[in-house]
């Protein structure tokens, strides 16, 4: 990484919001800073898009009067509460606010803020990466304040703490899981005293709200290798704490010559071989659900050794809970994960068996529109050391992928409603709601899928008259 000059600075301060804001400063004569994450990001060549700008004395009164001076198309936010404007203005955002020092209480991790210098905000910051500052005024322009040697920690690769890592930890416990988010997004390694830190404290996580855990272990999710991640969690002592499904996951139990694969560390090489095909966060989140029933199937039998017979129904089954208890959505995107969790074993019994066109389509048919994601989480699951065992799955999903093609062309089976409804099959038998036309409409829906009868009304209407009069049921015109 190349040490960026106070000329490389300047270049980037070159943008007609910064020239504003330092005009703006300059006239009120009062000290701002645009500081942490987008300096960072700058210095290590990635994109950026939220701009923090400190400013010694009021934060509101520099954005209002910078809105001001822009007028038309500036739309200001004012959060007096915590002494923050947010400055929006041609489809960006910069917010700013007043330099200060902060204070905690043991049972909250919602400080008492004062009026600080620039140094005070800066030893605040969770991070020696986050404690850069660049100067917007004029006669200092694009000067780098560094005072914890946070270039240093970026040249280095290193996430540590400004100050103590105990009282920084302690303080505001969500910086345990920012800690190991950003070593997990940035490739970084946690200093040393710093982990034994998070291993002290653990325990004070219990005082962050579920919602801002569950953000943290989004953009954990989101990062390029999530396992990374989930490791340090686990290393910490913090997964059991906020996670403790996935924990449950853990350990290899051995019985004479018999041994199960760990879980835990197979769920997390499935999640990055999933990360590199897809960036859907719901489909990652699949991925790490996908195993979750295991424990609680887990069985040994002599002949057979470990198994964990119906882990993925189990498993379907928790996922509603696991989100409920992480305050996710209770939507749609849980209802996919659910599918996926529930639906992951049957390509793999289809590919470790003959792959007959009845079993490939009954797979469209459940999967309907995700099913190319399920087949993507499925691949992903092979994670066998053997590799000719693993090579034979691989070449009979490709086998699988290419009769969904040819199925769905010929049958249009995904997503499919028995082409003749339950109130046609009423109409023509004069019933009312009732168990036959239950039974009627589930037969038709299976000789469909068996491949029996062609998944068109005139075929299946056919089938339903024979059904029926085996059944001893007569049609209305029949019987009159």
């Amino acid at each position: 990484m190349r040490r960026l000059t106070r000329e490389d600075f300047v270049r980037l301060l070159d943008r007609d919001v910064f020239r504003l804001i330092t005009e703006v400063a300059d006239q009120l004569g009062v000290e701002c800073y645009v500081i942490g994450g987008f300096v960072r990001d700058f210095i290590l060549s990635r994109p950026s898009k939220d701009i923090d700008v400190v400013v010694v004395g009021s934060g509101i009164e520099l954005a209002r009067a910078v809105g001001a001076r822009i007028g038309r198309g500036a739309h200001i936010s004012v959060f007096r509460r915590f002494g923050t404007a947010q400055l929006s203005w041609c489809g960006g955002c910069v917010e700013f606010v007043g330099a200060r020092r902060e204070s905690y209480s043991a049972d909250s991790r919602k400080p008492a803020v004062e009026n600080g210098t620039l140094e005070d905000d800066l030893r605040r910051r969770d991070f020696t990466i986050n404690a850069l500052a660049l100067c917007l005024n004029r006669s200092r322009l694009g000067e780098l304040v560094d005072p914890f040697e946070g270039v240093a920690d970026l040249e280095d690769r290193l996430i540590r703490t400004p100050l103590d890592p105990d009282i920084t930890f302690s303080d505001d416990p969500l910086r345990m899981m920012r800690c190991i988010r950003f070593a997990t997004q940035l490739n970084f390694h946690i200093d040393e005293e710093t982990f034994e830190a998070l291993e002290r404290n653990r325990e004070r996580i219990a005082i962050v709200s579920r919602e801002r855990i569950t953000d943290e272990l989004n953009k954990i999710m989101l990062a390029d290798v999530p396992s990374k991640g989930f490791v340090d969690l686990e290393r910490a002592g913090l997964l059991p704490l906020i996670f403790p499904q996935l924990a449950d996951l853990q350990g290899v139990s051995r019985v004479g010559k018999w041994a199960h694969k760990d879980n835990f560390y197979h769920t997390l090489e499935v999640v990055d071989n999933v990360c590199r095909q897809s960036d859907n966060l719901w489909l990652r989140w699949a991925a790490l659900l996908h195993d979750i029933g295991k424990p609680r199937t887990k069985h040994f039998d002599p002949l057979r050794g470990w198994t964990f017979r119906g882990h993925d129904v189990v498993g379907g089954r928790m996922v509603p809970d696991v989100f409920r208890r992480m305050k996710m959505p209770m939507n749609e995107k849980m209802k996919y994960v659910k599918k996926l969790v529930e639906l992951h074993m049957r390509p793999i019994v289809i590919a470790d068996d003959e792959v007959t066109d009845s079993a490939v389509r009954r797979l469209l048919f459940e999967a309907g529109d995700d099913i190319d994601d399920l087949m993507t989480l499925c691949e992903a699951d092979i994670t066998s050391r053997n590799a000719q065992r693993k090579q034979r799955f691989l070449d009979n999903f490709r086998l699988v992928r290419r009769k969904l093609v040819d199925l769905e062309e010929r049958d249009r089976v995904r997503n499919f409603q028995p082409p003749v409804s339950g109130e046609e099959i009423m109409r023509v038998f004069g019933l009312t709601p009732c168990r036959e036309v239950g039974t009627l409409k589930s037969a038709i829906k299976e000789a469909i899928l068996d491949g029996k009868v062609p998944n068109e009304h005139d075929a299946a209407y056919d089938f339903m008259m024979k059904q029926a009069a085996a059944m001893g049921l007569q049609p209305v015109s029949s019987q009159e």
